[in-house]
């Protein structure tokens, strides 16, 4: 791989509300080698790294910048080491953000720990930060453009993807381009086609490219409301308890937000993103103001006896307040063909949200979506697949996916179940509080996913839960 080259921005990026430069539009029919759809980080980071390749890509986004997402915020390590291959690292530690050293865990009965993470990482700035993705996104996106151009390829901006174009010979299906308009779904402006050997499906839990790989073309469930969470953010000002730029961010599994979770994660000083995530199929079982998050939101700011005194004297941004999916990747249950979905085919592979790769416990999606966003660069070569991305390597794609990340996946779904039995959760964050082994296998564990396997070792259970 190519070298990335260093950005042109200057020391402060302070400008992520204004308007990004993409240049010219392609013109009507245009081959690329690669098109990513979604400019999300992981879009952003695709289109990146296969133009570091010598690709010409072609990066489509639907929103126009300068554009909101809804998200939690936190960049955790996993997604360092790509932001800073990608150049992108120095320009977010010029702007506004929060530096991440621990995570407290709240319990229902009120009982905390803080868990510190790894100081070595800490000391190197690669545990973790939290910022506003208007920002994260606006920087990612810009460095993409950046990258694109000068490879030859083109970024559009508020283009809707309204079909994406597949062709079958002998029985076998290939995915060649898509097909949209500028002005979104509705717009009666004409369409333009792009084709390209290899598509890249960035568009989030509802992306056009993972629902023609899924349902269009191979007949299998894209959604399945067991592993997808419903969450709602807003921003608020002056939260007790935060000061700085610098410190915890919070998850508390509170009485009336169980078997969902409360977040309190700061952004900047003075900032914090504050919300709720619940998996859909478990709130649709729930009733009163429990089947709606935005419900449940307003009764723990406002009435809950742990949390509203820390809301007392704090302001909510006005208009902050979002909705939005979080598809999970936990394991299916007789899968159709792939874990946790399929997510590739000949022509195309999906990442990230759109390949359903979020963590089940933590809801952390943009470490996923970087790496898979890189794996694509490493499978697709613009002269040896020129005639388009081979049904052989997509399914290599796909094993790789699960090889890498299955066992990460699947320990924090049983994390995911064990924190709905509340009886459990006050007794261990109680004992967690008194037993600093336990602490200590925590900070361990968020360096290391593997080392949740330990977790349900019964040997770690007698030593660090059961003996005095």
């Amino acid at each position: 791989m190519d070298v990335v080259p260093e950005p042109r921005y200057g020391e402060a990026v302070q400008e992520w509300t204004l308007p990004i430069d993409t240049g010219e539009v392609p013109e009507n029919g245009t081959h690329f080698d690669v098109i990513v759809v979604g400019g999300g980080p992981g879009g952003s980071a695709a289109a990146s790294y296969n133009a570091m390749n010598g690709c010409k890509v072609l990066l489509i986004e639907k929103g126009i910048w300068p554009r909101d997402k809804a998200c939690g915020d936190a960049v955790g390590g996993k997604s360092l080491t790509h932001v800073e291959e990608l150049g992108v690292k120095e320009m977010i530690e010029a702007t506004p953000h929060f530096r991440v050293d621990s995570i407290v865990f709240g319990s229902a009965n009120g009982s905390q720990i803080r868990v510190m993470l790894p100081e070595e990482s800490y000391e190197k700035m690669q545990a973790g930060y939290a910022l506003p993705r208007i920002q994260f996104d606006y920087m990612m996106f810009k460095r993409a453009t950046e990258l694109v151009l000068e490879s030859g390829g083109s970024v559009i901006q508020g283009f809707a993807v309204t079909e994406v174009r597949h062709e079958s010979e002998a029985g076998d299906a290939r995915i060649i381009g898509v097909t949209g308009k500028f002005g979104g779904m509705r717009s009666e402006g004409p369409d333009y086609s792009f084709d390209a050997p290899l598509t890249v499906g960035a568009g989030g839990y509802n992306c056009p490219v993972a629902t023609m790989v899924c349902e269009g073309v191979h007949g299998e469930p894209m959604r399945d409301d067991e592993h997808y969470c419903g969450a709602y953010r807003e921003y608020w000002e002056n939260v007790e308890g935060f000061s700085g730029t610098s410190g915890p961010i919070e998850i508390h599994f509170v009485e009336g937000v169980i078997p969902g979770y409360f977040w309190l994660f700061p952004v900047s000083e003075g900032v914090v993103n504050v919300g709720i995530g619940m998996v859909i199929a478990e709130q649709r079982k729930q009733k009163g103001i429990q089947r709606s998050i935005r419900k449940m939101q307003k009764f723990v700011t406002e009435d809950h006896p742990q949390f509203k005194r820390r809301f007392a004297n704090a302001r909510l941004v006005p208009g902050s307040g979002m909705g939005w999916q979080l598809p999970f990747g936990s394991p299916r249950k007789n899968a159709p063909s792939f874990q946790p979905r399929r997510s590739a085919m000949a022509g195309a592979m999906c990442i990230g949200d759109a390949a359903s790769l979020v963590d089940p416990f933590s809801g952390e999606g943009i470490g996923n979506a970087l790496m898979t966003a890189k794996m694509t660069s490493k499978y697709f070569d613009r002269e040896a697949h020129s005639d388009g991305f081979p049904e052989n390597l997509a399914v290599e794609y796909m094993t790789e996916i699960w090889d890498s990340l299955g066992g990460e996946l699947t320990n924090s779904y049983h994390l995911q179940k064990l924190v709905k039995w509340k009886r459990l959760m006050n007794w261990f964050v109680k004992r967690s509080a008194k037993k600093k082994e336990i602490r200590d296998m925590m900070t361990e564990m968020i360096a290391s996913k593997e080392t949740q396997t330990v977790l349900w070792s019964p040997w770690f259970l007698a030593k660090t839960l059961l003996l005095p």
